[in-house]
C-alpha cells in the first residue's frame, strides 16, 4: 500500500471503525448525510472571523443558500468554496470549521456555498449551482466588488471548482485568480489503480463509496464523460487560472488528480502540486485534529493571498 498512514489520520480511522456503522454505500443518502455532518463535533470550532453572514444567491434554479466568512474589514480577495461529499452529502455547517480556518490563512472572504445535492437534483445541478454562484459573487453586485475571486473545493467540490473554472474561461469570465482543487474528482473511470487499491472499507472513502455517489450525482452513464462532469477530459486545459492541487497518499482519487495537474502544466496553466504521502482523503477538512491539516489549509491560504495580491509595478 505504500507509504505508511500518518498515525493521526490512524487514529480518525481506528475511530471510525470501532463504531462499526455500515459502509456508506449501503446507506440512504439521508443517514449518510448525518453521519458525515456528525464529524463536525469530532473537528471542533474553526478560528474566529471578523464576521460570518448566511445568504442567498439568486440563480436560475432558484435561491442558492451560501455562508459569507470575512476574516477582515479590508479582505483583499473572495474565495467561492464548494464542499466535498460526492454531490451527495455536505452541508455549510459540516464545513464550518475548514472554511473559517481557510478564510484567516487566505486574508479572503470565504463563500461557501449550499449547492443541491444529489440524488434529489442530479446532473449538472450541483455544476449550474456552483457556476451561478461565482458568476453572482465576481458580477457587478456581487461581495467581490471587483477584488480578486478564487474558486475553490475539495473532492466532489473540487470538481466543482475545476468546472467552474472551464466554463469561466469558456464564457469569457469571470477572470479567476486561482483555483484550489483539494484532492479533486476529475474523471469517471473508477478502474485507476489508486480506485482498485482502496477498493475496501478501512479508509473514509473507498471505490464502492465512490460507484454510489456517482450513480446518485450521474445516474446516466453518458453525461459522465462530459467535461461538466469529468473535467479531466476536456480536450483543451489551456488558458485556465493558475492551479493549486492538494492529493493523498491514501486517497481512490489521487491518480486522477496527478493526471488533472499534469494535463494543466502540458497545457502551461501555472500549476503548485502538494502531495501528502502519509494523508487519507477529508484530511484537509479535519483542521484542529490533523496537524497535516492545519498545515494545507495554513500553505493553500499563503498561496492565496499571493495569488490576489495587487500587481506590482
Amino acid at each position: 500500500m505504500g507509504a505508511t498512514v500518518h498515525p493521526q489520520a490512524r487514529q480518525i480511522l481506528d475511530a471510525k471503525a470501532a463504531v462499526g456503522a455500515p459502509p456508506l454505500w449501503e446507506l440512504a443518502p439521508s443517514d449518510a448525510r448525518a453521519g458525515v455532518d456528525a464529524n463536525a463535533s469530532v473537528i471542533g470550532a474553526g478560528p474566529d472571523v471578523a464576521s460570518v453572514r448566511d445568504i442567498v444567491i439568486g440563480s436560475k434554479a432558484g435561491g442558492i443558500k451560501a455562508r459569507v466568512y470575512a476574516p477582515a474589514a479590508d479582505a483583499p480577495g473572495v474565495i467561492v468554496y464548494f464542499h466535498g461529499g460526492g454531490w451527495v452529502v455536505g452541508s455549510l455547517d459540516g464545513w464550518d470549521a475548514s472554511c473559517r480556518a481557510l478564510a484567516v490563512a487566505s486574508g479572503c472572504d470565504v463563500v461557501s456555498v449550499d449547492y443541491r445535492l444529489a440524488p434529489e437534483h442530479i446532473f449538472p445541478a450541483a455544476a449550474d449551482d456552483a457556476f451561478d454562484a461565482l458568476v453572482w459573487v465576481a458580477g457587478p453586485d456581487g461581495l467581490a466588488a471587483g477584488r480578486p475571486v478564487v474558486v475553490g473545493g475539495d473532492s466532489a467540490g473540487g470538481n466543482l471548482a475545476a468546472v467552474c473554472a472551464l466554463r469561466a474561461r469558456d464564457a469569457g469570465g469571470p477572470p479567476l485568480a486561482m483555483q484550489l482543487l483539494v484532492y479533486p474528482v476529475t474523471d469517471c473511470d473508477l478502474n485507476r489503480r489508486s480506485y482498485l487499491q482502496y477498493d475496501g472499507n478501512e479508509f473514509i472513502v473507498n471505490r464502492r463509496d465512490m460507484v454510489w455517489f456517482w450513480d446518485h450525482y450521474a445516474p446516466d452513464p453518458a453525461t459522465r464523460v462530459t467535461p461538466d462532469a469529468s473535467p479531466l477530459r476536456a480536450r483543451d486545459l489551456s488558458g485556465l487560472p493558475p492551479a493549486y492541487v492538494i492529493t493523498a497518499e491514501h486517497d481512490p482519487l489521487r491518480e486522477e488528480g496527478f493526471e488533472y495537474a499534469e494535463r494543466l502544466r502540458a497545457a502551461r496553466v501555472p500549476v503548485e502540486h502538494r502531495h501528502f504521502g502519509s494523508q487519507i482523503h477529508g484530511f484537509f477538512t479535519f483542521v484542529n485534529v490533523l496537524e497535516d491539516a492545519d498545515k494545507a489549509v495554513a500553505d493553500a491560504g499563503a498561496a492565496i493571498r499571493a495569488a490576489v495580491a495587487p500587481a506590482k509595478d
